[in-house]
């Protein structure tokens, strides 16, 4: 099943994206997954899908990328993800310094996640 992943630049994102990709299944809701922090270490961090309005759910599922084989992909809303530390408990907020947004995440197939 092809997907779409177009994420605009903007508050969240520091980047654009526009990229199609093979789903090898259906993609499921995601609150937290393991992926380099601000520090750039692997850690568990939380999650959300980011669209004009705010936050949204996040997806994951298992995708075709012709450059690295199978993936697991995370992506969102229109702005992307958005992620912070999983022991943080402020609100999503684009002015947090300690969140950060992505237009969506490319993982090793094997990468934790809930």
């Amino acid at each position: 099943m092809l997907y779409e992943v177009e994420v605009n630049d903007g508050g969240n994102s520091p980047l654009a994206l526009d990229r199609v990709f093979d789903l090898l299944e259906d993609p499921r809701p995601i609150n937290r997954v393991v992926t380099a922090n601000l520090s750039g270490e692997d850690a568990w961090c939380q999650v959300t899908g980011w669209d004009d309005d705010g936050p949204c759910q996040a997806m994951a599922a298992l995708a075709e990328d012709s450059g690295d084989g199978v993936i697991l992909l995370v992506y969102g809303g229109s702005e992307g993800i958005r992620l912070k530390a999983d022991d943080d408990t402020a609100t999503w907020d684009l002015d947090n310094s300690g969140q950060w947004g992505e237009p969506c995440l490319m993982l090793d197939k094997a990468t934790n996640y809930s």
